[in-house]
């Protein structure tokens, strides 16, 4: 570990994707009623052991109906709040298409490009302040890897700068080498899809898209209550 993150503690980071089977609509009110407040209690249990922000994606892709974003401080804490998940009344109707992992770290990129709560230089997130999030794992080329520090570093300036056109989009990159199939997951945050839109479409003419491997699948997620989340289910 870098001595300049010794004093600040780094947090696990997980993207839980799930499908509900069509079974549970069809179970009567009282059962779906039931399951979703079991549901509800356990993930009520881990408050402040882990956070979690519920996002549903019920009507924009087929393959998945919501999304947790999990994180806390113990990797052992995820995989016990997913087994009481998957025991409750719904639970026994999921399953989980897509499940990223990662680890915040501190960007070797970011000391040329200093601003008020830049993403890139926190061990800790603080996540879920607007409406909208769009994660998607991210795979450089291992050429990237093989380039001079100054020449990455040259190509993420430029990356950065078309970043800090976009202010309404706020960027959370998670590092996974090791980890997970991909070497990192990025979120991004904004009441504007809009404005997402049209950095992405800036970005694919930056020179280091050049050195990208593999960014999709793409998720585009609405933040809601856990609530409100369970009720967009169909039940």
């Amino acid at each position: 570990m870098a001595s300049g993150e010794q004093s600040s503690k780094r947090q696990f980071v997980n993207f839980s994707f799930y499908k509900v089977d069509p079974a549970w609509r069809r179970l009567t009110d009282e059962e779906r009623s039931r399951g979703k407040q079991e549901f509800s209690r356990v993930v009520e249990d881990y408050t402040g052991k882990v956070i979690v922000i519920p996002y549903t994606l019920v009507g924009i892709r087929g393959d998945c109906d919501f999304m947790l974003w999990r994180i806390g401080d113990e990797l052992e804490l995820f995989q016990e709040m997913s087994s009481k998940l998957l025991a409750t009344g719904l639970g026994t109707h999921l399953s989980t298409p897509y499940s990223y992992l990662s680890m915040t770290k501190r960007s070797v990129y970011v000391d040329q490009h200093v601003h008020e709560g830049q993403e890139s230089k926190r061990l800790q997130i603080v996540p879920g302040k607007s409406k909208y999030i769009f994660v998607y794992p991210f795979v450089k080329t291992r050429a990237w890897y093989l380039l001079t520090k100054s020449a990455r570093q040259g190509m993420m300036d430029e990356h950065i700068e078309i970043g800090h056109r976009y202010p309404s989009v706020k960027l959370n990159t998670t590092y996974s080498f090791g980890l997970d199939d991909q070497e990192f997951v990025v979120a991004f945050e904004t009441d504007k899809p809009q404005d997402f839109l049209d950095l992405v479409m800036e970005l694919r003419s930056a020179e280091a898209s050049r050195y990208t491997e593999r960014d999709t699948p793409i998720f585009s997620c609405i933040m809601k209550s856990l609530k409100e989340m369970l009720n967009t289910l169909g039940g």
